[in-house]
This record gives C-alpha cells, sequence and structure tokens, in this order.
C-alpha cells in the first residue's frame, strides 16, 4: 500500500498541461491491477494500449460500486470504507479507502484553494440524513473542516434548529466568516419553520446532499430562491461529490461548479452510455484522479451540461436512477 504515497504526493503537482498524461498513466496502472475494472475491460473487448486519450478512456458504471469491491490492488489490502446515504430497502455504495488522512487532505486543500484557509470560518454543519448513520465521507470531511477551523463556535447540528438560530445571532457581528454548510432538505426546513432571519453579511450558505427522500424534489433555482430569500445572501453555494469520489466540487452561486485540478468532467450521450455526446448536455463521466486506490474513471447517474464559458452546471439524474450521492436536483 506505500506505492500510494506517491499518488497522493503527485496530485498538488497536476494541472491543466499534464492532466491528460497522468490521467492515461493511471488508467494504464488500473486496467491492470484493478480486478473489477479490469473484467470490465475485457468484457467490453478493450485493447488497452489503444488508450490514447482521455475520450477513449472506458468509465466503469457507478453501480458498480454497490456489489463490488472496487479497488486496486489486493482485496485484502483494504478494509475502511465510507457508503452511500440510500432510501429503505436499497442497496448502498461502499468506496474502500486506503488512507482517510489522504482523503480529509484532498478535501481540505481543494476547499482552500477556493475558498482560502479554514481558520477564516466559523463552521456549521447541519446535515440531518447523514448525522443519523454510519461511513459518511461528507460527515467525515465536515468533522475535519470543523476542527481545522480552530474555531470554538464550529460544529455539527442534527435537528436544533432553535440552537442553530441562536449560534447564527450570536456570530453576526463577528469578523470571521460563517459558512453553514447544511443538506438542501434541512435548509429549508430551517427556512420554513424558524422565524424572519436578520441579514448577516459574513455569512455563507452551502448546500449538497439534495432532499434525501425528505421532501419533494425541486430544480435548483427554486431551492436558491427560496434560501436567497430567507437568509438575505445574493447567491446561494454548493458542494458536489458523492460516496464514489475522493474530490469535490464547488459552486460559488447560479450553480456554476469550478473543477479542481484533480477532476474533469467528460459528457456522454444520454441514449448511448459508450459515446460522448457532441452537445454541451449529457451525462456526467468523471475523471478523478484522487481515486488512484479503487477506480479514477467512473459512469456517473447525473446529467450535466457547459455553459458558454466552460462552466459545469449539474441538471440532476436520469429518471429510476437511484436517490442517493449529492445535489440531487431534478432537471
Amino acid at each position: 500500500m506505500n506505492y500510494f504515497k506517491s499518488f497522493s504526493a503527485d496530485l498538488d503537482q497536476v494541472n491543466e498541461v499534464n492532466f491528460e498524461k497522468v490521467a492515461l498513466a493511471l488508467f494504464k496502472f488500473q486496467a491492470l491491477h484493478n480486478p473489477i475494472y479490469n473484467s470490465y475491460l475485457k468484457y467490453r473487448k478493450v485493447k488497452v494500449g489503444h488508450v490514447n486519450s482521455l475520450e477513449k478512456i472506458p468509465f466503469l458504471p457507478i453501480s458498480f460500486f454497490k456489489t463490488q469491491k472496487v479497488v486496486t490492488g489486493p482485496q485484502e489490502d483494504f478494509t475502511s470504507f465510507y457508503s452511500s446515504s440510500g432510501t429503505t430497502g436499497n442497496i448502498t455504495s461502499r468506496h474502500f479507502i486506503w488512507s482517510e488522512e489522504a482523503y480529509l487532505e484532498n478535501a481540505k486543500r481543494i476547499f482552500e484553494m477556493e475558498y482560502g484557509p479554514l481558520t477564516d470560518f466559523h463552521i456549521l454543519a447541519l446535515l440531518p440524513a447523514y448525522l443519523e448513520r454510519e461511513g459518511s465521507s461528507l460527515v467525515t470531511m465536515a468533522d475535519h473542516f470543523i476542527k481545522k477551523s480552530g474555531s470554538p463556535h464550529s460544529g455539527f447540528y442534527l435537528n436544533n434548529q432553535t440552537e442553530l438560530m441562536g449560534k447564527l445571532d450570536e456570530l453576526r457581528g463577528s469578523s470571521t466568516k460563517v459558512l453553514l454548510l447544511g443538506v438542501t432538505f434541512a435548509l429549508l426546513d430551517f427556512a420554513e419553520e424558524m422565524n424572519a432571519f436578520n441579514k448577516m453579511n459574513n455569512l455563507i450558505i452551502m448546500e449538497t446532499g439534495g432532499m434525501k427522500g425528505r421532501r419533494r424534489e425541486m430544480i435548483r433555482e427554486e431551492v436558491h430562491e427560496i434560501l436567497t430569500r430567507y437568509f438575505k445572501v445574493n447567491k446561494i453555494h454548493s458542494e458536489y461529490g458523492m460516496t464514489e469520489l475522493m474530490s469535490q466540487a464547488y459552486s460559488k452561486g447560479v450553480g456554476k461548479y469550478v473543477l479542481p485540478n484533480t477532476m474533469k468532467v467528460l459528457l456522454r450521450d444520454v441514449n448511448d452510455p459508450l459515446s460522448f455526446s457532441s452537445k454541451r448536455q449529457g451525462g456526467i463521466n468523471v475523471i478523478d484522479l484522487a481515486n488512484f486506490h479503487s477506480c479514477a474513471f467512473i459512469e456517473t447517474q447525473d446529467v450535466g451540461r457547459y455553459d458558454d464559458r466552460g462552466m459545469l452546471e449539474i441538471l440532476g439524474r436520469f429518471d429510476n436512477s437511484d436517490i442517493r450521492g449529492c445535489n440531487l436536483m431534478v432537471v
């Protein structure tokens, strides 16, 4: 497992120029050493030596994480995993990891590239659907951020909305920024059930996780309109990630995501998962180079598009896909 340390150390060196070279080298490594991915490539009759561009890389359907142990290397070397949320009766995904420390350091690096040092924030996490179960990568990340913020005011909130409102009132005059990271349905519940909210100039609202089956599905514009009106902020930030990934993307408003240096999104034809889309809209295939220990090339059930400036928007999920992962909203 020590050979993964060099992969982890190299993540900081990935950039737009060398991304494809690194991705292709990782593809060849995982094609050989990941038993599930290796079998999948053989089933599709892929000639690994002929894969010489990102567009030629086959992406493993995300459903494999529900039924298989998707790891690169001997399966017995992997015992720790994160599990996805799911509705009652559904099979959840398991993402086996080689190092929780590496996951958390990568998550911290990505966040601070977009928002600056965690020590600049009070972090309040409203994540009831995740706190109510074990194995959530989002809770693990939020807990790490809370600790790294160094603020005595940072912490988790389950369903104690009155306490959360009191903490926000207390921090209203703080010179430090306040990040309220909340699962979407919980932020909406908070907005509906508490009294009128007084404007906070130092507040950032960041939604993630969708409705988790707790509320009707809503388009992003509707959710953000409700939240901006209640919290009296100009825009709603978003975090896009999932159990099967090690990296996250962040939006600072209007649903436009900035991808970290370790991640790229390629769009596939919605009617043919083996073909890439010639349009700006399609199914989302993710390359996450931080997934060097499992599979870095994942065919998700999300739909997205690129705008005229090349910014990614997450539109929703394919029909009949499971209610899972982060940022679940319908088209």
